[in-house]
């Protein structure tokens, strides 16, 4: 009484966990769960197969990997001091890897053997551990897959089919005895790679040569190449057994060898506590804040500047998906920036649901409906909404231009720019960022080395086009867009960004508005046709100015700039002259020079003069003069005019090619519609239909909430109690394994669940749903009437009713079981 077996499987190391633990196990490796396992057995099987182990073993940190690596060369099973002896090697912990606190490997190993067995890889008690047999496979060596240990196989596995003659030369040479079992010259062998004294006086017999031999391959890779003619230090090596022919021209250092020369560890650098992210400058933390805030309303106002260039259609969209390399040069002309900048701010703007395929047949990008409602909030809200949108998305501009796995180019927009690690890199770093002080700027060298640290088998991918560990080049990205966007600000983590990640976007947004600056309702204009605007502007006179002149500069002021062409412009949304005057009248601090309001009439005295309109297309005039200065004009043969009338010339171009080429031509003419009225252009109607942004694409399945796991962890063990528990026939007849359950006819199926109503005692039911489906169930009969029993079904911890002709077989659980 009170004792306990050891667990002699896995499933029997699951089935002694409470349900806290078996929720832990499930959260930590949500892969289990789908679909829910039907008892232990079966999650026990689900956690050992290939796929699974492979995905837990990558979320591993490297101290608990380093752990299961030693257990994977260790014996099966192998007790907790062996563990800790490969960890530390043969004089045990001497203290030499203690961190801060002065904690030593000793202190770090059960967190480490913690974290392997609630993600069941490894189980058993600390006399006998276990190392789950497809985690063994992928840790252990062999010649097609070396140990990351650097160890080679054991003197048996080296050995397994040498002829029993060359055993006994290896014995001799080495001064053992003789012996004629293959098994026992295996074990004396062993024995001497394993005695710490022995093992010495051999060495000390061995050539200089020999142990130079021995140095090259004690770390690592274990194998090495000998000619048919080994040279004499090799020859004495193989003679003794301490190198083993794996083939004719491989020999490899075995394991036991190696770990006497290792002075008995498993690694050459233990690593049980994770690098520390030093800073490379403190900044004072308001500063920070400010720098952060200034590029955040840049952010903005960027993201804005990309999607009015693209109002009226943006780019064509490559066959392949994606913006072409000229396209994205020219953004970027446009944006002021260089192409890697340009990409990100193209796909943040589609990432956060702004940006989209218009869907026509000559297919374009535009900006959604959603950018309008946007472009009207608070410019803190437009920031918060980017911001998130970057955090979750899955897709990873700094990707763009480069090449996949087979060569292609990855173009900014394509559609194969998603990587699923990448909101969970980000996270990790501005979670680290978030650990510093306030104000402190890290060093990106010593932060990769602790995200290498938590997730050492997340390395190098050929999905990126090179041979770099893609966690580290998408940590290097968040860390240069964290900047542009406003995320840090020289380096450091904003106030705002903290608030962001802990409380969420309304306290992000109340923090950042008192540091944007307030939106300017006046602007200064210059003699030399130039407005300067020192500050944001509000919207409605942003949009009137942009219409209005061209941007010259940007900066902490931004310069407009007043051209005929921008004033034809504006003229062509349907403003008059008038309109014009008055808006800079109203508007500027400083009084309308007289070259900006000849400049307005002149335009507008010749807006219009001319018109354009589809017959192919053509050109009407008043004035016969201007149509003969046309015609005569060489720049006009591209559009083979010819004249219809006195005022009016017919061109072979649609009206669009019309209506520019004439403006190249110095002309300002206007377009008209059918019915001889000019047609206002109206920026901002391009726009596509109603599109959502795009979804991330997911690693692995989502993690499960309380919810789910608590359902999930009762459906298990009502499953397993199915299972595992001993029934009893419906008619006293001896008890059935566990696990079977016969059929039974429906007057035995009533008689039995009338009976467990009347005594309260659970059942064990066989039933098949309204779709064919067969499952099993431990269910407790409350009420029998009308063909259905009411009962609570422990697979499902909630009361249900069950016709009885869809219970094929019911059985009384056993006393002791249904207690």
């Amino acid at each position: 009484m009170g004792m306990t077996t050891p667990p002699r499987t896995l499933a029997e190391a699951l089935r002694a966990r409470d349900d806290e633990s078996l929720a832990a196990l499930l959260h930590a490796r949500p892969d289990l769960l789908t679909p829910v396992p039907s008892d232990i057995t079966q999650l026990a099987t689900r956690a050992g197969t290939r796929a699974s182990v492979v995905r837990a073993l990558e979320h591993l940190d490297r101290f608990a990997l380093q752990t299961a690596e030693a257990l994977a060369v260790a014996p099966d099973p192998a007790p907790y001091e062996t563990l800790l002896g490969l960890l530390t090697g043969d004089g045990r912990d001497d203290g030499e890897h203690r961190d801060d606190a002065g904690a030593t490997i000793a202190d770090a190993l059960p967190a480490a053997l913690g974290t392997l067995r609630e993600q069941a890889l490894v189980w058993g008690e600390d006399d006998r551990l276990r190392l789950v047999r497809i985690a063994r496979e992928l840790l252990a060596p062999s010649p097609q897959h070396p140990s990351p240990t650097g160890l080679g196989p054991t003197v048996a596995e080296a050995t397994a089919g040498m002829s029993p003659g060359r055993l006994q030369d290896i014995l001799a040479a080495a001064g053992l005895p003789a012996t004629h079992d293959p098994v026992s010259a295996v074990t004396s062998l062993s024995a001497l790679f394993t005695d710490r004294a022995r093992m010495g006086e051999l060495l000390d017999t061995a050539p200089a040569e020999a142990l130079s031999v021995l140095d090259r391959l004690v770390w690592g890779p274990p194998y090495g190449e000998v000619t048919p003619n080994p040279t004499p230090p090799v020859k004495w090596l193989r003679d003794r057994g301490l190198l083993l022919p794996v083939s004719t021209r491989t020999v490899v250092l075995p394991r036991e060898a190696a770990l006497h020369l290792r002075a008995g560890r498993a690694h050459r650098v233990p690593e049980p506590w994770p690098p520390a992210v030093e800073a490379v400058a403190n900044r004072d933390p308001q500063a920070v804040d400010s720098a952060a805030a200034g590029q955040a309303f840049l952010a903005v106002t960027t993201v804005e500047e990309l999607l009015k260039s693209w109002n009226d259609g943006g780019p064509a969209i490559l066959r392949a998906g994606g913006l072409s390399v000229r396209e994205l040069k020219k953004t970027a002309a446009t944006l002021d920036v260089s192409e890697p900048v340009a990409a990100f701010w193209v796909e943040l703007a589609y990432a956060a649901g702004l940006l989209a395929s218009d869907g026509e047949a000559d297919e374009r990008y535009a900006p959604t409906p959603a950018y309008d409602d946007w472009a009207e909030l608070p410019a803190q809200d437009r920031w918060v909404r980017l911001a998130t949108a970057w955090l979750a998305a899955t897709r990873t501009a700094g990707l763009a231009g480069g090449q996949d796995a087979k060569g292609r180019a990855l173009s900014a927009l394509g559609p194969d720019l998603d990587r699923s690690a990448a909101p969970e890199v980000r996270h990790r770093v501005l979670a680290l960022l978030a650990a510093l002080e306030p104000g402190t700027a890290p060093d990106p060298e010593t932060l990769l080395a602790r995200l290498r640290w938590e997730r050492p088998l997340r390395g190098a991918s050929a999905s990126t086009g090179g041979t770099a560990d893609l966690r580290s080049r998408i940590a290097l990205w968040t860390l240069s867009e964290s900047e542009l966007l406003g995320i840090t600000g020289r380096g450091a983590l904003a106030a705002h960004t903290r608030a962001l990640l802990d409380s969420g976007p309304a306290e992000a947004a109340t923090l950042l508005a008192p540091l944007i600056p307030e939106p300017l309702d006046h602007i200064l204009l210059q003699a030399d046709l130039t407005a300067v605007a020192p500050g944001p502007l509000e919207r409605p006179l942003a949009d009137m100015l942009s219409a209005l002149a061209d941007i010259e500069s940007k900066g902490g002021a931004t310069v407009y700039r007043f051209t005929p062409g921008s004033v034809r412009r504006a003229l062509d949304t349907g403003q008059s002259a008038a309109d014009l005057h008055a808006f800079l009248t109203a508007h500027s601090r400083t009084p309308v020079p007289q070259p900006l309001s000849y400049l307005i009439d002149d335009v507008a005295r010749r807006h219009g003069h001319l018109r354009i309109g589809a017959a192919s297309s053509y050109v009407r005039c008043d004035d016969e003069a201007v149509l003969n200065e046309i015609l005569v004009d060489k720049r006009s043969a591209a559009l083979r005019l010819r004249r219809l009338a006195p005022t009016a010339l017919a061109a072979q171009v649609d009206p669009a090619s019309l209506l520019e080429g004439l403006r190249e031509m110095g002309y300002a003419p206007a377009a008209e519609s059918a019915e001889g009225d000019v047609l206002i252009t109206r920026s901002g109607a391009r726009r596509t239909p109603p599109r959502t942004p795009p979804a991330p694409v997911p690693e692995g399945p989502p993690v499960p909430d309380a919810t789910l796991l608590g359902a999930a962890v009762r459906a298990i063990r009502a499953g397993d109690t199915a299972a595992t528990v001993v029934r009893k026939d419906p008619a006293d007849a001896p008890a059935a394994p566990a696990g079977s359950l016969t059929r039974t006819t429906s007057a035995e199926t009533l008689a039995t669940v009338q009976a467990a109503v009347m005594t309260g005692s659970a059942l064990w039911i066989g039933y098949v749903n309204a779709d064919g489906a067969a499952s099993q169930r431990v269910i407790a009969p409350v009420r029998v009437e009308g063909g259905f029993v009411t009962a609570y079904d422990h697979t499902a911890d909630e009361v249900r009713t069950y016709p009885l002709h869809r219970i094929t077989s019911v059985a009384e659980l056993a006393d002791d079981a249904a207690r």
